[in-house]
């Protein structure tokens, strides 16, 4: 039995063979109705394009690259699940690389993707990604770049952002409230702008209601678990414990509790704790954390939606989306 050809479903639908092909390539320039028709006949007699073909046709490759610091961390997977939702139904393949949070690795990782021909590429940049003209560079020549936090407002490319500054903000108008009067920031590193902007809304808190500078500290620390370890070691050592942490997140939370309890530090009756980020972790602890949960699917989903639009040469009316969350409170800051 012969395979059957796109002339074979033109001729049985009587129409021209560049209809067909339109239909199976999505083009704007053919009615929807036409374009279900032919793609249900198709399917009846059994007609599959070539793939390749059309690829090469549309000089495409349906395949789009996400890059991002670690597999491993909670966060980024829900990013890149989110990102795989929207890229799927549209006909793409993702390819994921992670960079170790490695700002020489995650540009290799991109020039590999680049040279495997991905149509376009979504980036949750490293820890420490300072030249970032190496982007403006790659955008300038056409590249098809969309980011996903980690970078300034003011960047001028497309990307999705949280209101780091706002949930800084009300996470620690949280602790103040609740009557804490001594209040330790375990703000991250120096490099990221989500450090700059969470000490940012840490700081406005503290000036609103009028904080004493000698009962706050912002205390620069990794993103790690092993950063807090040190640091709140050090802070008992010195006997210069506070009566609240605001964390950088909540591994850094986490790993504060595990610290203070092994020291006979109750949580929240003697030292209350928020994190940033909402991990899963959080509602299992014991006691469970406070934290402000980022809609990281619905960033994932948001920059690969807006990464569609620019491979489509569709118009963006927003080019920086900034997002909301919310401020989950549980026991680690609700002492009594």
């Amino acid at each position: 039995m012969n395979k059957t050809t796109i002339k074979d479903v033109a001729k049985r639908l009587n129409v021209s063979i560049s209809s067909v092909s339109r239909a199976f390539n999505d083009k704007y320039d053919i009615k929807k109705e036409t374009r279900e028709r032919i793609l249900r006949v198709a399917k009846e007699m059994g007609y599959h394009p070539n793939p390749i073909a059309q690829k090469l046709k549309q000089n495409k490759s349906f395949n789009i690259g996400v890059i991002v610091p670690e597999f491993i961390n909670e966060y980024y997977s829900e990013v890149i699940s989110g990102i795989q939702e929207v890229l799927n139904v549209n006909g793409y393949q993702v390819l994921t690389m992670q960079s170790n949070n490695c700002p020489s690795l995650e540009f290799k990782n991109v020039e590999t993707l680049l040279n495997n021909r991905v149509d376009g590429l979504i980036i949750c940049p490293s820890c420490d990604s300072e030249n970032m003209n190496f982007y403006l560079e790659k955008i300038s020549k056409g590249q098809h770049i969309v980011f996903v936090n980690r970078v300034k407002e003011s960047f001028p490319a497309k990307k999705v952002l949280f209101n780091n500054i706002k949930w800084s903000y009300l996470a620690t108008e949280h602790l103040i409230q609740k009557g804490y009067k001594k209040i330790y920031h375990l703000a991250g590193n120096k490099n990221l702008s989500i450090s700059h902007d969470r000490i940012s809304g840490f700081k406005k808190a503290m000036e609103k209601y009028k904080f004493p500078t000698s009962s706050f500290k912002i205390i620069e620390t990794g993103l790690l678990a092993e950063d807090a370890t040190v640091i709140v070691e050090e802070l008992i050592l010195d006997d210069d414990l506070p009566d609240a942490f605001m964390c950088i997140n909540d591994l850094v939370a986490l790993s504060v509790i595990s610290i203070l309890s092994e020291h006979s530090i109750a949580v929240p009756e003697d030292i209350g704790v928020i994190g940033f980020t909402e991990t899963k972790m959080a509602s299992l602890m014991s006691p469970k954390l406070s934290s402000v949960k980022q809609p990281t699917y619905e960033m994932g989903k948001t920059a690969a939606e807006m990464l569609c639009k620019s491979i489509n040469n569709i118009v963006i009316e927003r080019e920086t989306v900034i997002m909301n969350g919310d401020l989950n409170i549980r026991k680690s800051s609700s002492r009594s």
